[in-house]
């Protein structure tokens, strides 16, 4: 296990990787490799253990009962998921948690770190940044809200071009999603957003090939 890696992610901040090693037995890590595609969590069930991408990706995704699927959001590597889930018990997942690609996955004993058993150090920084990912979770989902409060879908790519601009600090911006991700993240025919991609690059409002976007002058 890459200790010294777990050591500078988010979650493990403040913490070294001897802090680390010793954590790993207290709070029993465990790691599990999925091809891409595999469901990690599965809407429904109940979760005690938070996952931290090792590498790879991870989607949250919604599925509704007539079989249209929203994406919620893409978990890098260094990233954790189900985050709030494991810290309310018995609370069923509202989402699947699903292989973006390749990955491999840590998964860390919640019900362990918050209870009063855990003797470490460290307990309180774990808690203040698991805190703290949490509220950037919640940040993130509020931005998609915003995205799909547009009527038009050319406001909604727009918004979210805004985001990502400012987030990537250039008006070139590299998009984490496929077109088909991109209609589902901003829930969206994919056939609609390709047209009307398309009618703003003929507008010279942006240029684009494949997830690379240079928005021009809006």
């Amino acid at each position: 296990m890459n200790f010294n890696f777990i050591s500078k992610t988010a979650l493990f901040r403040g913490c070294t990787e001897e802090d680390v090693q010793i954590i790993a037995k207290q709070l029993n890590f465990r790691k599990a490799n999925y091809k891409k595609g595999t469901i990690i969590f599965a809407e429904g069930s109940i979760v005690t253990e938070i996952g931290l991408v090792l590498y790879g990706s991870v989607q949250l995704e919604h599925n509704d009962i007539w079989g249209g699927k929203t994406i919620l959001g893409i978990v890098d590597t260094g990233s954790i998921f189900a985050e709030a889930y494991a810290c309310i018990p018995n609370e069923p997942m509202m989402i699947n948690a699903v292989s973006n690609e390749d990955c491999e996955i840590l998964f860390i004993n919640v019900t362990k770190l918050l209870s009063s058993c855990f003797h470490h150090p460290k307990q309180n920084r774990l808690i203040q940044n698991l805190v703290i990912m949490c509220a950037q979770k919640n940040i993130q989902l509020s931005k998609r809200s915003l995205h799909t409060s547009p009527k038009t879908i050319r406001g909604r790519l727009l918004s979210y071009f805004s985001e990502q601009i400012s987030a990537q600090g250039s008006n070139k911006i590299i998009l984490p999603f496929d077109r088909q991700q991109l209609a589902e993240y901003l829930n969206l025919d994919r056939s609609a957003l390709s047209k009307e991609l398309g009618k703003m690059k003929k507008d010279k409002l942006i240029e684009y090939r494949k997830n690379i976007f240079e928005i021009k002058d809006i």
